[in-house]
């Protein structure tokens, strides 16, 4: 099939197919710091082999739980083997919103609110919007800023937060089974088919998880989650 490159980004290339559909390669690339893997950075930061196939191996699993659960979705297939995915357009609000959700106080959220929290505090599933900026490090949005500069409607901002309060609640009841704890999680949405839908991906930089106290890196996330909580040799 025809496909052509249309972006270049920190950890998935983007590509639209003959069809109007994109396609979704995934790299071994992920975001942190001085060799450190962080889900908060913005900027890559180290490349672990195997990577890419993790992501998009929970990708593809958790999608179809939330699909399973009623949610809209970009998903449409993937394919391990060539570390891609296949997902329908979608428009975006603005140049790209995240929604935050927040189960305990840690990265970001502990930084700007130390004097007031103590650090893997419980949050009641606290949800936060930023840009997708890296130049300004994903600013904080309110949701009358969001509508003042018509980036969303007020309906549109009410669906994404319900929809972020939904799939955050799917996604730790799945971790719950197995013995891990959501600490945080972030979402992007967009338009598709009419409807306000969760697209980009859902992968272990995504998310923080924690296992006994102790962060849980992305790949021994994947092989935890996908294969029911039987860790193989290579993540362990």
């Amino acid at each position: 099939m025809v496909m052509e490159l249309i972006y270049q980004g920190k950890t998935k290339d983007v590509f639209v197919l003959g069809n109007k559909d994109y396609l979704l390669k995934y790299k071994d690339d992920a975001t942190g710091k001085d060799g450190a893997f962080d889900p908060g950075e913005n900027s890559v930061g180290l490349s672990i082999e195997g990577l890419g196939y993790a992501n998009l191996k929970l990708s593809q699993y958790l999608f179809k739980e939330l699909i399973k659960n009623g949610v809209p979705t970009h998903f449409i297939k993937a394919d391990l083997d060539e570390k891609s995915m296949t997902v329908k357009p979608a428009r975006l609000f603005g140049k790209g919103l995240e929604f935050i959700c927040r189960l305990r106080a840690y990265g970001s959220y502990l930084k700007r609110y130390s004097g007031y929290v103590k650090e893997s505090q419980p949050l009641d599933y606290f949800i936060e919007v930023t840009l997708k900026d890296d130049e300004k490090g994903d600013p904080v949005i309110s949701k009358p800023s969001l509508i003042m500069l018509q980036v969303m409607t007020k309906e549109e901002y009410r669906q994404c937060k319900k929809l972020t309060r939904k799939c955050t609640k799917i996604i730790k009841a799945c971790l719950n089974r197995l013995g891990l704890e959501l600490y945080d999680i972030k979402f992007e949405f967009g338009i598709v088919d009419g409807k306000v839908a969760v697209i980009d991906e859902l992968s272990g930089g995504n998310m923080r998880v924690f296992k006994d106290g102790k962060s849980v890196m992305p790949i021994e996330l994947s092989e935890i989650v996908t294969n029911e909580g039987k860790v193989t040799d290579k993540a362990k």
